[in-house]
């Protein structure tokens, strides 16, 4: 058990809350950035879900990643930073520099005011966005935190984000870090258990297929439950390997989407009962991405092996993740427990 104050980054964010839960399971207090003290509530509420009151070990600081102001006060006292606050897929970006810079901008002034603090390490929640995409369909397989994204290959807005952004963090570190470490965890698609109705964009996949979306595209991708997400954080955070090495966060096999919908429909019962197993056609999917901003952003990964590899994770830090399968089960229980499926989907 450790008494130490840790900054977590993007309170409101659904991998930030469940870092803090294993972070008070783990004995530290926690200080936390939002963009407004009236979502206060909303995190504490959250928490709560997750089985954590921490009454006064966990403090708030107003901090946007597109200020300096606010981040002294967030980081001072800090042993650790987790910082995961980033700019995600809302629809609201229309330019690649929508995405790009404030993703940039926000890492660098997050590690200069780590590094100014004396923090000991900051823990980059980066993403398997910045690993597997835009390369060629002969590249080998799987991917491993060797890799890096090919930006010349087609990639969408929030990918390129994410890979230039964690290039421009391990560049800050490398140059002007004068002895601050670094870490980054990449995740596969993150499901789990959601703490309530503002859920992630990974979780809302599940929902639609939960809530009778009329059939499954044809992705395929890795799987990562959030716990165990925050817990190859808290690992990233303190243990010696950990310094300088990149993290892919993902359990076992690779899925497609449609094996992702037999899963619910074996295992979830009459919840699972608007649940299609059928692909939707490539030519389909392109035809609606001309006038659909998010489907345009998957058009790239039709048909793509994305297999991914955590062993570096299970072999330097111990790290045991639940399988890809027990992940998808545990988001499905989660929204039906919290009432936050269509009603006629039951």
């Amino acid at each position: 058990m450790s008494d130490e104050l840790v900054l977590v980054t993007g309170g409101t964010g659904f991998i930030a809350q469940h870092c803090m839960i294993a972070l008070f399971n783990a004995g530290y207090r926690v200080r936390t950035t939002v963009r407004s003290l009236a979502r206060e509530a909303e995190v504490r509420e959250h928490l709560k879900v997750g089985g954590i009151e921490p009454g006064d070990r966990l403090s708030f600081v107003v901090a946007d990643l597109g200020s300096d102001e606010g981040w002294f006060e967030a980081v001072a006292g800090c042993r650790y930073v987790m910082h995961g606050a980033s700019p995600t897929p809302s629809g609201s970006q229309v330019r690649e520099e929508d995405w790009i810079r404030p993703a940039i901008d926000g890492n660098l002034r997050v590690l200069r005011a780590a590094r100014d603090a004396g923090v000991t390490r900051v823990v980059l929640t980066s993403a398997f966005g910045a690993i597997g995409v835009g390369h060629a369909r002969d590249h080998r397989r799987p991917f491993d935190e060797t890799d890096w994204s090919d930006l010349s290959g087609n990639v969408a807005p929030y990918q390129t984000s994410k890979t230039l952004s964690e290039k421009a963090a391990w560049d800050f570190i490398a140059r002007e870090g004068h002895g601050l470490e670094l870490s980054a965890v990449n995740p596969t698609m993150v499901l789990g258990p959601a703490l309530g109705a503002d859920y992630s964009h990974s979780i809302r996949t599940i929902a639609g297929m939960l809530n009778g979306q009329p059939g499954c595209l044809n992705i395929h991708t890795g799987l990562v439950d959030v716990r165990d997400v925050a817990d190859l954080h808290l690992r990233a955070m303190t243990h010696p390997a950990a310094r300088g090495q990149r993290f892919l966060a993902t359990a076992g096999r690779s899925l497609w989407m449609t094996d992702i919908a037999r899963v619910l429909r074996d295992r979830l019962g009459a919840h699972a009962g608007k649940v299609s197993t059928r692909e939707l056609p490539n030519w389909l999917v392109r035809l609606l991405a001309r006038r659909n901003t998010t489907l345009k952003g998957v058009v790239p990964l039709l048909g793509v092996n994305l297999d991914a590899s955590g062993e570096k994770a299970t072999r330097l830090l111990g790290w045991r993740p639940r399988s890809s399968e027990d992940a998808v089960v545990a988001t499905a229980k989660s929204l039906v427990a919290l009432g936050l499926l269509d009603h006629r989907s039951a």
